[in-house]
């Protein structure tokens, strides 16, 4: 790739202005290379295209081992590649050896300031801990009409529509989820929005204490239509083939791991399933 303002070679005289005081700017990931390397050249057209794709906030410095032993026995580089990340003129992160791209792209993320989108789920995930299903509609909506949008507001838009009676149009999204991170979490999701859509038809008293669960998820009384579910579980731990533990586990879900309440509950279904 040809040199530019943001890929450049340097060397011990340039390093200082190039690198410690440009970290002052934006972050500056120095790549201490070799010709003989041969991970050195996998990797470094990696780092060109991180660089590219970061559209001017990040910056890549290329340094000859061989031809600046000095600076490598400076930052005590002991194999290559070595790539070390400089913000404010000082280290903030490194790394050795060949890496994959997913964990480059892992590396790069945590040197970028957020974008309005990382903002935005942030929101979007804060109003769902508070139970303010609507306003993280709203929010993760906005997100779903962009043309990046994450699968993570994919998972919010459908968490935030279950607790508001909405399950249907959460289904359709749950049905068509894209491969992701997420994707287990939007798994766990599915069984409950099916059941919410299509209802069930008591036949039992169990049947009708699980229908009334399903109702209080309707309204976003979660903790009640887990209170409910417990109930279940307690006569009958295998109810409907698993249906009462598959739509707890979702709604712990929908609660989400920092949920004060959720541990207590994982804990009381545990109880039940292996007693």
């Amino acid at each position: 790739m040809v040199p530019s303002e943001f890929i450049l070679d340097v060397n011990e005289k340039s390093f200082e202005f190039e690198v410690l005081y440009y970290s002052r700017n934006i972050p500056v990931l120095v790549d201490f290379w070799a010709s003989w390397c041969q991970p050195c050249k996998q990797l470094s057209p990696m780092l060109e295209n991180v660089v590219t794709e970061a559209d001017g906030s990040l910056r890549l410095a290329r340094v000859d081992a061989d031809a600046n032993q000095k600076l490598a026995m400076q930052y005590q580089v002991r194999s290559l590649p070595t790539v070390i990340a400089f913000q404010d003129g000082k280290v903030v992160a490194e790394f050795s050896g060949l890496i994959s791209q997913d964990q480059l792209d892992e590396f790069v993320e945590l040197l970028l300031p957020p974008s309005q989108i990382d903002l935005d789920l942030e929101k979007g995930n804060s109003l769902l801990s508070l139970h303010q299903w609507k306003k993280a509609e709203d929010v993760f909506r906005s997100l779903s009409q962009s043309e990046d949008c994450p699968p993570a507001a994919i998972l919010g838009l459908a968490k935030s529509l279950i607790p508001q009676g909405k399950s249907s149009d959460a289904l359709v999204l749950l049905k068509r989820f894209p491969a992701s991170k997420e994707y287990r979490q939007a798994e766990a999701l599915l069984p409950l929005a099916a059941d919410l859509t299509s209802g069930i038809e008591p036949e039992t008293d169990l049947d009708a204490m699980y229908a009334n669960s399903l109702r209080l998820v309707n309204r976003g009384n979660l903790l009640s239509a887990l209170d409910g579910l417990l109930e279940v579980l307690n006569n009958d731990k295998n109810y409907r083939k698993g249906k009462a533990k598959f739509a707890f586990l979702a709604i712990l879900e929908l609660l989400g791991d920092q949920d004060p309440s959720a541990r207590d509950y994982r804990d009381e279904l545990s109880l039940i399933l292996f007693k």
